[in-house]
């Protein structure tokens, strides 16, 4: 039988690459002060860590999304407070996958006239991408698998874990999740059921 769960990422691969990432995006905004707005919550973990390693002036901002209606409509739930017209604005996402949400949320922030509009995602789900979407920075391409870990959850938990596991099957993980919190936190004794 394999492993239920297994560490796909390890943190110092994702340290490695966030690392890297941050040299990258310095050097591109070497003449300009960049807004980097997170879409939370999902993308707090890689953000913290990637605004660290950019080596140069920034500021940092958030916004959250909503999606409604069967159309799956997006919407801003939570907006950001510094202006963006004339800016150059770098959207950090966790993950990408249909390209869908980031596409309508490009579309809404480009009605601000930023002077340029970029978006850095720490996971590329490529095989799910249904309308393309430039992704200027990405850290690591991914299949279907079911993450979690790194900003990723189920039910909001799980998001503080240092690396990135894949759920072998889900059917099962969500009939029992106490078995993963059993692998990556072995002294918490049973408190995911307790909560």
């Amino acid at each position: 039988m394999s492993d239920p769960f297994v560490e796909v990422i390890t943190e110092s691969d994702l340290q490695r690459r966030v690392s890297q990432l941050g040299a990258e995006i310095a050097d591109d905004y070497q003449t300009t002060v960049p807004v980097v707005v997170g879409v939370l919550k999902g993308s707090i973990p890689f953000l913290a860590d990637l605004v660290r390693a950019i080596d140069s002036t920034l500021q940092v901002d958030f916004l959250s999304l909503t999606r409604f209606g069967e159309e799956g409509r997006v919407s801003i739930a939570m907006d950001v407070s510094v202006p963006l017209r004339g800016r150059d604005v770098i959207i950090v996402e966790d993950i990408v996958d249909t390209g869908l949400t980031l596409t309508a949320l490009h579309r809404m922030l480009m009605l601000r006239e930023p002077n340029s509009l970029q978006t850095v995602t720490l996971l590329d789900k490529a095989p799910r991408r249904i309308v393309d979407i430039d992704l200027a920075y990405r850290g690591f391409e991914i299949g279907d698998e079911f993450l979690l870990g790194y900003g990723l959850d189920w039910g909001g938990h799980y998001r503080n874990l240092r690396s990135l596991w894949a759920v072998m099957d889900l059917g099962a993980f969500a009939d029992d999740p106490h078995r993963f919190t059993e692998v990556v936190h072995p002294s918490a004794g049973g408190a995911f059921l307790r909560r």
